[in-house]
């Protein structure tokens, strides 16, 4: 996806120029926009899915806004300035609350959850342009309120009656889009690597980082798909505080891989030498060790963990986790990373197999 290279790339400048926090606070919100606008259609389309020609329509106008907002993320990742991000992500959100006004037209049982979508959507919408109109000052604080409002919406409108959302689809849904974030990751990581050959003083730290980020990547693929979440998503039909813990947890979850990416690219910056002063190996270490660590302990609380699961994966992932973030003070962070998220791997494989055994 291109907003999802677009933000991770724009992440790893910040890093690299020593723009930490507003690095991170502008990659998140960001990431919050082609998310949520991501989720929200995914949901809906698991629950209705004509195919018909209006409906086709209005998905062209959210592919518009996608690239809409795709366009503006250089802009908001380096000065901050959200008016093009601001535009793509309304178009493509009041495209969504159009189809929410069909449902409750055509599905008369479900007319006043549909109707609170629409109405949810479409005022969160009138927000976000009002946000453009306030001083820099006030800007932020009006962003985390309408993020709340956002993430309020679904709550809401399905405790009027839920949409008929099918399980396997959404896990489906869900395991593109990481496999669609990893590979962007990839990606970012080895053109990085590819354009500091020849610059770096040390070309054998270029190697070991390419290893351990194929190492880190893999594990994280493997661990995501460890486990089905389609049939966790079929027995909590009647936890509907589970599913929405699932939904929305996933935000760190695909962040994370995104921000993965823009820590091995930001570490293969360190190597060539040219970036600068307050870019030191442990910042380095930790940009490459902070989004796995989120990865993995989000991955187990919302993914792993609700599955029946044995004492050994009960700690082995938190356990995993302390000893990532450690690893951002070792001379080679990727490598020693990588190396525990294969042995993560192989103890949580070894225990998942042990146990399907016995039964």
């Amino acid at each position: 996806m291109i907003a999802v290279a677009q933000a991770s790339a724009g992440l790893t400048t910040a890093v690299t120029e020593g723009h930490y926090v507003t690095g991170v606070l502008r990659f998140a919100v960001v990431f919050f926009a082609i998310w949520w606008a991501w989720m929200n259609f995914t949901w809906f389309a698991s629950a209705y899915d004509p195919d018909d020609v209006p409906y086709r329509l209005w998905v062209l106008v959210q592919i518009t806004g996608s690239l809409i907002l795709a366009a503006g993320i250089p802009p908001a990742s380096e000065t901050g300035d959200l008016r093009v991000v601001t535009w793509g992500y309304v178009v493509l959100r009041t495209a969504l609350a159009v189809l929410w006004l069909r449902v409750a037209r055509s599905d008369p049982r479900r007319r006043r959850t549909a109707l609170r979508f629409a109405a949810g959507v479409a005022g969160c919408q009138v927000g976000w342009v009002c946000t453009l109109l306030l001083p820099d000052a006030a800007r932020l604080a009006a962003i985390a309120v309408l993020i709340a409002a956002e993430v309020s919406v679904p709550v809401w409108a399905q405790s009027a009656g839920m949409t008929p959302w099918h399980p396997r689809h959404i896990a489906e849904r869900y395991e593109l889009f990481v496999l669609i974030v990893l590979g962007e990751s990839v990606a970012a990581a080895s053109e990085a690597v590819r354009d500091s050959f020849g610059r770096a003083h040390d070309a054998a730290a270029l190697y070991l980082l390419a290893g351990g980020g194929l190492l880190i990547v893999f594990g994280m693929w493997w661990l995501y798909f460890a486990k089905p979440a389609h049939t966790l998503l079929a027995t909590t039909h009647q936890g509907h505080r589970k599913r929405f813990t699932w939904a929305y947890g996933h935000y760190l979850v695909f962040a994370a891989a995104a921000a993965e990416g823009a820590g091995l690219a930001a570490y293969a910056e360190l190597v060539t030498r040219h970036c600068v002063d307050p870019f030191s190996p442990s910042v380095a270490g930790a940009a490459v060790t902070v989004p796995l660590a989120v990865f993995l302990i989000t991955v187990w609380t919302i993914h792993v963990r609700p599955h029946p699961h044995g004492r050994v994966e009960r700690f082995v992932f938190p356990a995993g986790t302390v000893a990532v973030l450690g690893a951002a003070w070792f001379p080679a962070p990727a490598l020693v990373a990588g190396l525990l998220t294969a042995a993560l791997v192989t103890v949580v494989t070894v225990a998942g197999g042990t146990r399907l055994v016995r039964r």
